[in-house]
């Protein structure tokens, strides 16, 4: 961080800056090993050149852990992907979706499902499964205001990556919803993707964060404290939100949370 609100990324993280000019909307989906919540950004390109890109934030909040949790994100070995898009695709168990606002904003969201229930793709077309998770909706609400769509799309244990872009549009289609189907339950939506343009291609970037060896440190962080804290800094008014933080202690959040990973992946 360089301010509060300033975010710099290194060339070094990056697989291609160019892809953020100046004055870009911008988001990002931090993981830090071991951890399954993740932080969710987003704002826009201040700067970019050799060093890296500079990022102004307008919004940072924790994610839940469950997309993690069903992908077995951490739980991988190292693994080879497929060397085709539309194997890789199938094989997936977790993604990282970009959606835009009509303002321009950008969301990024991570999905996560066993392989073959995350994603299916078909010709230049893709069926996403949308299940639970924080319940906030900014990417349905963007795909309804804007439905151009951009993904990375990846097998955990491997840096061989799908990136993809198309248009998107929501269904509640009984038949589609039905192939998806874990336990009995079927997720509320799926996404469906059409006009796809993908390239697959081994991620440098992903490659040196060795985030699936022996060799990478489990971070010593506590997730509900984490997520207390970043609670008491909310600034929402009103009374509903004033009783939430003010209630808010580590240990009924760290309860709060491991109930809802055991009952309601799904």
């Amino acid at each position: 961080m360089r301010s509060p609100s300033r975010l710099f990324l290194p060339a070094a993280a990056l697989d291609d800056a160019g892809v953020a000019p100046p004055g870009a909307g911008a988001g990002a989906l931090f993981l830090v090993p071991g951890i399954g919540e993740t932080l969710r950004t987003n704002g826009r390109v201040v700067a970019a050149d050799a060093s890296g890109v500079e990022l102004e934030i307008d919004e940072c909040f924790f994610h839940c852990a469950k997309a993690l949790i069903r992908s077995s994100f951490w739980d991988a070995p190292p693994t080879v992907a497929p060397d085709d898009t539309e194997a890789l695709m199938n094989a997936s168990r977790f993604l990282a979706i970009a959606t835009m606002g009509a303002d321009g904003r950008i969301e990024i969201s991570p999905k996560g499902d066993p392989a073959g229930l995350l994603l299916r793709m078909s010709g230049d077309a893709a069926t996403l499964a949308e299940r639970p998770g924080n319940r906030l909706a900014f990417g349905y609400r963007n795909i309804v205001a804007q439905p151009r769509v951009a993904a990375v799309v990846l097998v955990p244990g491997s840096a061989r990556i799908v990136t993809l872009t198309g248009n998107a549009h929501l269904s509640i289609s009984e038949e589609v919803r039905a192939a998806f189907e874990v336990d009995g339950k079927r997720p509320i939506l799926v996404t469906m993707i059409e006009g796809i343009d993908a390239e697959i291609r081994n991620s440098e970037a992903l490659a040196r964060a060795a985030l699936w060896t022996s060799e990478q440190p489990k971070a010593k962080l506590d997730p509900s404290a984490l997520l207390v804290a970043h609670m008491k800094l909310n600034k929402t008014s009103g009374l509903a939100a004033k009783a939430i933080r003010a209630a808010s202690n580590r240990l009924v959040v760290a309860k709060g949370l491991q109930a809802s990973y055991k009952h309601s992946l799904y």
